[in-house]
């Protein structure tokens, strides 16, 4: 391979990299955020409403990270690779 095309392999092998973890950070976000959730429902249930707003505090916390992510994952997809 030439060096251009090596770059050019490695640059792709390393955003492909990038997206694998955006994925997967993502994905944590998100269950994390449909834990607190479901910790906020068992709270409001034995009417403890103040842990329960605390409960959906942290889970809104986790969905925006979540969504932080899949916003710069979103532009990266809408950026061509570089050709190898």
């Amino acid at each position: 391979m030439k060096e251009k095309e090596i770059k050019s392999a490695e640059t792709l092998k390393a955003e492909n990299q990038k997206r694998i973890e955006s994925h997967k950070s993502t994905a944590l976000h998100l269950e994390t955020a449909a834990k607190h959730h479901q910790e906020a429902v068992k709270h409001h249930e034995v009417g403890n409403h103040e842990k329960a707003a605390q409960s959906t505090i942290t889970a809104h916390g986790h969905t925006a990270l979540a969504r932080e992510i899949q916003r710069e994952e979103t532009k990266r997809h809408a950026t061509p690779n570089p050709k190898a």
